[in-house]
């Protein structure tokens, strides 16, 4: 089914804190300086009784620790108790997936403004122990002894790709050292150095192609988004940025049961569906910020989301094109990658890079001219994908 046309939602504020081992700040910390961020950054000012609702993504006690996590997790530290607070899980998707049912609930007239919030802990216990497959809702299933962690399941598509469009290892690590150089110019990502080819090609191997420069870091960190619809937006700024397009799609959870290994099903199919109702084309993104979880999920999803041919992602990253001052510069914030992923915080994140983009506002990693942006989360092994669009026309 096609997506609602003239979809349309103005995001007015954006905040969120330094990505990293913040072992110095709780979960409620986070939360509350990414709010207080976000209420900074809305340039004429906003009460805070002008929220009439919130959502918080998180996949805290679920997937992460085995925390209680609820409504009350975001509305209690924020003092938002008389409003309701609806929680938000889907996997590494949940920042996207929350402002889209937000957009949604402003879309279809409940609310006028509202708030989303990303927040994960990832970094106060062991780095194994903050694994899904190592601990979490997934231990009982038959093959969670049998090696399945994220860099093999992702690792396989990596593999598959080589094998059928002569993409190679160095493809994927130029996509690494591409995310760290931006990160360099991000002060909020974790990870502020640039890295060369030759250091991916000799790190440590995770799981073949994937070595450690591959793999993005586990991390903490928030972000806040404050959306309300456009009549109401110019009481707040002058230079509003717009949701125009949302889309989700899912495949099997298991990656042996899949038509195929080259591409997600998942990300074609929310892409599609964001880009018809956005009324857009992909060649009409300026700049967009992807799931690179691993070096090898950028680039596949450099071909689904048609920002170059099938099979043709290694050579767009020979060419610069997703490079900074390139054709269509990606993951401009360092990505996952060197920004970090605290996973129900990424998708919220990525929005909050946009919006710096598109009001002009991103400092010495600016795209020029940047009028349409994208933000794209893959969750779990790919068995979901989120994309928004956004516009500051």
């Amino acid at each position: 089914m096609a997506g609602k046309k003239n979809f349309k939602v103005a995001v007015i504020g954006a905040g969120m804190t330094d990505f990293g081992e913040l072992f110095h700040q709780s979960y409620d910390d986070m939360i509350v300086e990414a709010y207080r961020n976000c209420l900074k950054s809305v340039d004429k000012g906003i009460d805070e009784g002008d929220i009439q609702a919130a959502w918080l993504s998180t996949v805290q006690g679920s997937l992460i620790r085995r925390e209680l996590i609820s409504g009350s997790s975001l509305a209690e530290p924020l003092g938002l108790l008389s409003i309701p607070v609806t929680r938000i899980e889907n996997l590494c998707a949940s920042g996207s997936d929350a402002i889209r049912n937000a957009a949604c609930a402003v879309m279809a007239g409940i609310y006028e403004t509202v708030l989303v919030v990303g927040a994960e802990k990832m970094r106060d216990v062991p780095s194994r122990a903050s694994l899904v497959a190592n601990r979490g809702i997934m231990s009982h299933l038959w093959w969670h002894p049998r090696g399945a962690t994220a860099p093999m399941v992702f690792g396989q598509n990596g593999t598959a790709h080589m094998h059928a469009y002569g993409t190679t290892r160095e493809h994927f690590a130029k996509v690494a050292v591409k995310n760290h150089r931006h990160g360099v110019m991000n002060p909020h990502a974790f990870y502020r150095v640039e890295i060369t080819v030759e250091q991916v090609l000799r790190a440590p191997m995770v799981s073949w192609p994937l070595g450690l420069y591959d793999c993005c870091p586990t991390t903490d960190g928030a972000a806040a988004l404050i959306l309300t619809t456009p009549e109401r937006a110019r009481q707040y700024t002058d230079k509003p940025v717009f949701l125009i397009g949302t889309g989700l799609g899912v495949d099997v959870a298991h990656s042996h049961l899949r038509s195929t290994y080259t591409e997600w099903p998942a990300t074609i199919r929310a892409g599609q569906e964001a880009y018809d109702m956005a009324g857009v084309k992909s060649r009409d993104i300026d700049v967009a910020e992807l799931h690179d979880c691993f070096t090898c999920t950028e680039l596949i999803t450099y071909e689904d989301l048609g920002f170059c041919e099938k099979g043709r992602g290694g050579m767009w990253i020979d060419s610069g094109g997703p490079c900074f001052g390139g054709e269509k510069p990606c993951n401009v914030s360092g990505g996952l990658k060197a920004k970090g992923h605290p996973v129900g915080a990424t998708g919220v994140a990525q929005a909050c890079e946009i919006f710096e983009q598109l009001r002009g506002e991103a400092g010495q990693r600016q795209v020029s001219g940047a009028r349409l942006g994208l933000t794209h989360n893959i969750g779990g092994a790919g068995q979901l994908s989120c994309v928004n669009i956004y516009s500051n026309q």
